[in-house]
């Protein structure tokens, strides 16, 4: 069965760089990492496929705005295809650090509206995703919203861009070995 990678994000010029589109970052990474094609229009997402090491992957943008990420998985599914196993989301999280990454097997939306739309989609909160750090809220942003949709600082994405490596080792682990041998393995040095 193949593997399906959803990074979280936002289209359009106007959210390139904000903390909200750390998963995008990430796809855009994997991308060039493993040789694969351009991702291309596919549903409502661009999209592409390869192998890696033996095993199908797809790599998928959600282009629903972040509010409508599950609108993406539509076309992820089969009888055969089962969330817990076969996706993982790559999503921004605000409880952790910039240049600081986690793995999990399960969790809650926990306020984060693209992982709400995507348990609303598959009626199920048990899917694995690798939380991304931007940082928490500064006291002089009233909103989350206005923080996450922010530009990222030249710090924030030099912390970003020296985990891109490590947070791909891990996403290779998942494809190959599954979550829980993702987890032993790269959480430890996560953080």
């Amino acid at each position: 069965m193949a593997r399906a990678i959803v990074g979280l994000g936002n289209p359009g010029p106007e959210y390139e760089r904000t903390r909200h589109n750390a998963g995008w970052m990430l796809i855009d990474h994997l991308v060039a990492r493993w040789g694969f094609t351009p991702l291309r229009r596919a549903d409502q997402a661009v999209a592409t496929s390869g192998t890696l090491k033996g095993v199908p992957v797809r790599l998928v943008k959600p282009v629903t705005y972040m509010n409508r990420s599950g609108d993406a998985l539509k076309g992820l599914r089969s009888p055969t295809w089962d969330p817990a196993s076969d996706l993982l989301v790559l999503v921004d999280d605000v409880s952790l650090a910039p240049g600081r990454f986690r793995l999990r097997g399960a969790g809650t939306a926990g306020g984060h509206n693209g992982l709400r739309s995507i348990e609303s989609a598959l009626r199920r909160q048990d899917y694995p995703r690798l939380r991304i750090g931007v940082g928490a809220k500064p006291p002089e942003y009233e909103d989350l919203a206005d923080w996450v949709l922010g530009r990222m600082t030249s710090e924030e994405r030099t912390a970003l861009e020296d985990i891109l490596d490590p947070m791909a080792d891990a996403v290779e682990c998942w494809v190959t070995d599954g979550i829980e041998t993702a987890m032993n393995r790269h959480n430890r040095g996560a953080n």
